[in-house]
């Protein structure tokens, strides 16, 4: 079933400690997509309490890699080996697009890695696209919605 499908605002968790970029990505979010649910949290810690905790999981997070105190693909590598929460998608996005990073990423086993945008317009086309491809077209896992 996608999360179309399924009806509801999708739940994104955003893990970014750039505050201006997680604006824009709510902005563009509200603009260009279904409604969606988006939590910051300024920190991989934060994140991995919010994943491994009792609330609701997120339908897709959104990891930047150069975080503070944990290391975006230290964390990457956690929940991946987590069977808890290694269904959901994790979608690494970052202003690198050093193939060294991409690859690294991938290895273990982002869901996909994205280039951060450098305007609200690129931020908007950015979140169309995630909304087509993650909401309406993907079918997710069960234990991921």
């Amino acid at each position: 079933m996608t999360l179309y499908e399924r009806g509801g605002a999708p739940r994104i968790l955003l893990i970014d400690d750039n505050r201006g970029d997680a604006r824009l990505i709510k902005i563009a979010f509200q603009k260009s997509c279904l409604p969606a649910q988006i939590t910051v949290v300024e920190n991989a810690e934060d994140g991995m309490t919010m994943l491994q905790g009792d609330a609701e999981p997120p339908d897709l997070v959104f990891l930047d890699l150069n975080l503070p105190s944990m290391h975006g693909l230290t964390f990457l590598q956690i929940i991946k080996s987590d069977p808890v929460v290694s269904a959901i998608p994790v979608v690494v996005l970052s202003s690198s697009s050093a193939q060294k990073d991409v690859t690294d990423s991938y290895k273990r086993h982002a869901n996909g890695f994205i280039t951060k945008p450098f305007n609200l317009d690129g931020y908007e086309a950015f979140a169309g696209s995630v909304c087509d491809y993650w909401f309406k077209l993907v079918q997710m896992p069960l234990a991921a919605v």
